[in-house]
């Protein structure tokens, strides 16, 4: 009798690969997920850097009213190759002079600041060197030995260093500017020292027309008494990318710490 055969039914295999379509998905959704992620660590690192940068520049504005409540007067900038001192030392008429101002670098060495770069110069939250502006009006009394108190507070001059929130229409760009363009956009006529960081975009070069106002390598002229501040801009803003920081020494800020100290009247 033949043997009886039965067939064997096939195996049925349900598992499969993914698709190229569920793969893609998939990669579209952690390269959102990372992106994110990115973002939000690259707006950490920046928040920090300008974090940094007010910290180091209101310590260094602490520093100038220290020196000038022990000397008497203010430091003069230091210059690119005084590694981080005063240019002179000593004070009085400022090497980097002119217009009735005197523009350099913060002189983090006179001051005993930190960080600084390989030439003694102070850095900003981005790496690049902090500046920093004082008024050589009154025959540079400001920064000369006993100077303020020779020549009293009530006969310094007015026509101290201009800090405006908008530099369109700002005239005579460069060559001593006496004004802002509107009496709405005078921020003080009255600054003593400016201390002032170029921000993030000095690395690529910045430049916008408002920066322009505040002395660096992109400006007309080096020395301009007429400085901008106001709240970051884009590209397409009126006065161009802004994104310079920047604190400043009123008079009266100046006068009383040296009151405190012994120094004044």
């Amino acid at each position: 009798m033949a043997a009886l055969t039965r067939a064997v039914p096939r195996r049925l295999n349900f598992s499969r690969g993914f698709t190229l379509i569920e793969l893609a998905l998939v990669l579209v959704i952690v390269a959102i997920f990372l992106g994110g992620m990115l973002m939000t660590m690259g707006a950490q690192d920046e928040n920090r850097r300008y974090n940094d940068t007010r910290a180091t520049m209101a310590t260094a504005q602490e520093a100038l009213l220290g020196f000038a409540a022990a000397h008497g007067r203010l430091p003069c900038p230091a210059s690119a190759a005084s590694n981080g001192l005063e240019d002179p030392v000593g004070g009085g008429v400022c090497t980097a002079s002119a217009n009735k101002v005197a523009v350099g670098f913060v002189p983090a060495a006179t001051l005993g600041l930190a960080p600084i770069d390989s030439t003694g110069r102070l850095l900003d939250g981005w790496g690049i060197p902090l500046h920093y502006a004082v008024t050589a009006e009154d025959s540079s009394a400001v920064t000369t030995a006993d100077g303020i108190k020779s020549k009293g507070m009530t006969n310094m001059s007015n026509e101290l260093l201009i800090i405006c929130n908008s530099g369109v229409g700002m005239l005579n760009e460069g060559l001593g500017n006496t004004d802002c363009p509107a009496v709405n956009e005078t921020l003080t006529k009255t600054a003593v020292a400016v201390i002032y960081s170029r921000g993030k975009n000095a690395a690529s070069g910045g430049g916008g027309a408002d920066e322009r106002h505040n002395p660096n390598p992109n400006s007309v002229l080096a020395n301009d008494r007429a400085f901008v501040s106001h709240e970051p801009a884009p590209a397409d803003a009126p006065g161009g990318q802004f994104d310079d920081i920047m604190v400043w020494l009123s008079p009266n800020l100046l006068y009383n710490r040296m009151i405190a100290a012994g120094k004044l009247p």
